[in-house]
């Protein structure tokens, strides 16, 4: 069955029996949100609370018998269903394999991702795809939460998406975010070599009122994952390779020092030469004749 099919059936099962969300709620022991989500199709009960829900509302075992079989499924335009879920988290924790969590994304970086696409974009819809990503971010001003853990490989920091100014402004922000309690960041170094999610970029949800999911992407598609058992692995290989990272502290050294370095790249040849030059003079003058 589908979820969609699954909800309609939650629903109209559920007011046959007179009862409201809040009530069930209270009879199964689900919050009210996550009887909402599944009405609505975003989300599937654990297997225990669809045997809860069958004995509350009389089914027979239909909604044990007859759970949505998939435990992800597509998600249109990479991120659509899991950008409501982010809204709704409590937590996040992301990991970048190769690019900026979106969340940290500055404008610019976030266009020379875009630019990337093929077919290509056109300049009206990378501006709108660039807004969209943005506007993301402004879940990170005012409220305490989500909070955020963004677990970066250093091949992040490394390539120079959009040139070195795009880079080093990037850096630089997402320092300034790290000085944030509420944004963790931390980087696996090169010299760990293999670690548990070198596979693809995921990210964690913790919600108040409802159980986490986690979200794995790939090219062109997105897949929201709700068993406990695959979410609990995933949380486990999170762990695992924040264990491999540096510390937060040590980690926005790292972020710092390379958008040194990429400024550094943005000065004119012929001052770096001067300063180099002058770097060799002062050495010779230490030396002595």
């Amino acid at each position: 069955m589908s979820r969609t099919a699954y909800g309609e059936e939650l629903r109209k099962r559920r007011e046959a029996a007179g009862l409201t969300q809040e009530k069930l709620s209270e009879q199964v022991v689900m919050s009210r949100t996550h009887i909402a989500h599944i009405e609505a199709g975003y989300r599937k009960p654990a297997p225990d609370d669809a045997l809860r829900l069958d004995r509350v509302l009389d089914t027979g075992g239909v909604f044990a018998r007859f759970l949505p079989t998939l435990d992800g499924r597509p998600v249109a335009d990479h991120y659509e269903q899991a950008a409501l879920f982010e809204q709704q988290a409590t937590m996040i924790r992301e990991y970048g394999a190769a690019l900026v969590p979106g969340l940290l994304q500055t404008a610019a970086y976030a266009r020379a991702v875009f630019q990337t696409a093929f077919p290509p974009l056109s300049d009206n819809d990378c501006d709108d795809a660039v807004v969209t990503r943005i506007a993301r971010a402004n879940l990170l001003e005012g409220n305490v939460t989500p909070a955020l853990w963004a677990l970066l490989d250093e091949a992040v920091l490394r390539r120079p998406v959009g040139g070195s100014a795009v880079m080093a402004e990037q850096l630089r922000h997402i320092a300034d975010m790290g000085e944030r309690r509420r944004v963790r960041v931390h980087v696996i170094p090169f010299s760990v070599g293999a670690h548990s999610l070198m596979e693809s970029g995921t990210t964690l949800m913790w919600f108040d009122d409802a159980p986490p999911i986690v979200y794995v992407e790939g090219l062109r598609t997105g897949t929201i994952l709700e068993n406990p058992d695959v979410v609990h692995k995933c949380q486990s290989a999170y762990a695992l390779a924040l264990g491999d990272a540096r510390s937060h502290e040590g980690s926005l050294a790292m972020v710092r020092a390379a958008a040194e370095e990429f400024e550094h790249e943005q000065q004119p040849a012929h001052h770096r030469l001067r300063v180099d030059a002058a770097d060799v003079a002062e050495v010779q003058l230490q030396r002595g004749p």
